[in-house]
């Protein structure tokens, strides 16, 4: 079985990782992984260095897309990945989450009637102004299997008509529909032990013996209103300077540029600014932190996995389950009430992590069900 692997982000790459693992130690003479990095995550910090840290094979073909607004950078991989869809012919197009690579892959396949397994499907923020929103939508609206990490993924597909308990063969239109577990959660299982002994952040960055809080900020909705990234800074100030916790912010390079853009920098003096981190680092870091404050939704997860309270810097999440087991708040609006609820979680930290992203075994799983539709298909 011929399967093209899809990726354009630090996220992506990190699940990819899980996939191309149980590929290589289980059934490598069962499925060929074919991996495709379309570049949208060109910065060496936010890609390259994940595929040598994790141990991924190099990617096949790098489609070097770059930079560009939303509508530009999903046009140029459309064309991009039809080119590459036509010259590998897979059996699947395996694709990861709610990016534009994900969007664009999505809809270059399905036009090619080549089927789509999006692996982490149903997740849904009810906010379309979201461009992450749109792409997952699109995707799962595209996908032939889809595999949701939670329940709470399960019942979005359901309300918006999938049929849980559809009978092969699978289509676009008679898509199979699977509860998998987070294939994120593979990975914060295998890497920790080795992060820990392999990275030397926490002296690097003159951590050690010091409390830090441990803060990423990426989303257009975040960074694209100077208004809003000032509110945010000023937030991580107030904290900053109320507290004796270090504020530890790696910084994504837009968000770097528009910062510089909109004249925010002197708003940083506060706060310990650092370049993107590699995986093994973001590891000790989320392990070592006391709190961690993200619009990520890759970071909620991994403080969930790692059992660190967490603040969401948006009105909504995806991961609601974080919500409702207590380890996790969405930012409060004022300032003050900000600065209570992180020195509430500081003084008070959750105890209870339910396992709502299941056992470690997800990719696992997908493996045998990619197999199992091949067997379909022949």
């Amino acid at each position: 079985m011929k399967i093209c692997n899809i990726v354009g982000a630090r996220p992506q790459i990190i699940k990819a990782a899980a996939l191309s693992r149980a590929i290589k130690e289980i059934y490598n003479s069962q499925i060929q992984d074919i991996i495709i990095h379309t570049g949208q995550h060109y910065d060496i910090n936010m890609s390259d260095v994940f595929f040598n840290e994790m141990g991924i094979p190099t990617p096949t073909e790098n489609l070097g897309i770059g930079s560009a607004s939303h509508s530009i950078q999903t046009a140029r991989m459309i064309e991009k990945i039809e080119e590459i869809l036509l010259k590998y012919k897979p059996h699947v197009v395996v694709l990861y989450g709610d990016t534009n690579s994900t969007l664009a892959a999505s809809i270059s396949a399905i036009k090619m009637n080549i089927p789509v397994a999006h692996i982490e499907a149903g997740l849904r923020s009810f906010n379309k102004k979201m461009p992450e929103e749109i792409n997952r939508i699109v995707c799962d609206h595209s996908s032939t299997l889809l595999f949701s990490p939670t329940i709470t993924g399960l019942r979005n597909l359901q309300n918006e008509g999938f049929h849980l308990d559809s009978l092969p063969p699978y289509t676009a239109d008679n898509p199979a529909v699977y509860l998998s577990g987070d294939i994120m959660y593979d990975n914060s299982i295998f890497y920790r032990d080795k992060a820990v002994k392999l990275s030397n952040v926490i002296e690097r960055l003159e951590l050690k013996d010091k409390k830090f809080i441990l803060t990423t900020i990426h989303r257009n909705t975040n960074t694209d209103e100077p208004e809003r990234l000032k509110e945010i800074i000023e937030k991580m100030n107030a904290i900053a300077t109320s507290t004796n916790y270090t504020v530890v912010f790696p910084i994504h390079p837009r968000t770097k540029k528009l910062i510089k853009e909109f004249d925010l920098t002197f708003l940083l003096k506060n706060i310990k600014v650092i370049e993107p981190l590699s995986f093994f680092d973001m590891i000790v870091m989320e392990n070592a932190a006391s709190l961690i404050l993200t619009d990520s939704g890759g970071v909620q997860k991994e403080a969930y996995f790692y059992h660190k309270p967490c603040i969401i810097m948006r009105k909504e999440t995806e991961w609601i389950e974080i919500l409702q087991a207590g380890a996790g708040a969405l930012e409060p609006q004022t300032i003050d009430e900000f600065t209570a609820l992180v020195q509430r979680f500081i003084n008070n930290p959750p105890s209870k992590f339910p396992a709502y992203f299941g056992d470690g075994q997800t990719a696992k799983f997908i493996c045998e069900k990619l197999l199992l539709f091949n067997k379909y298909q022949s």
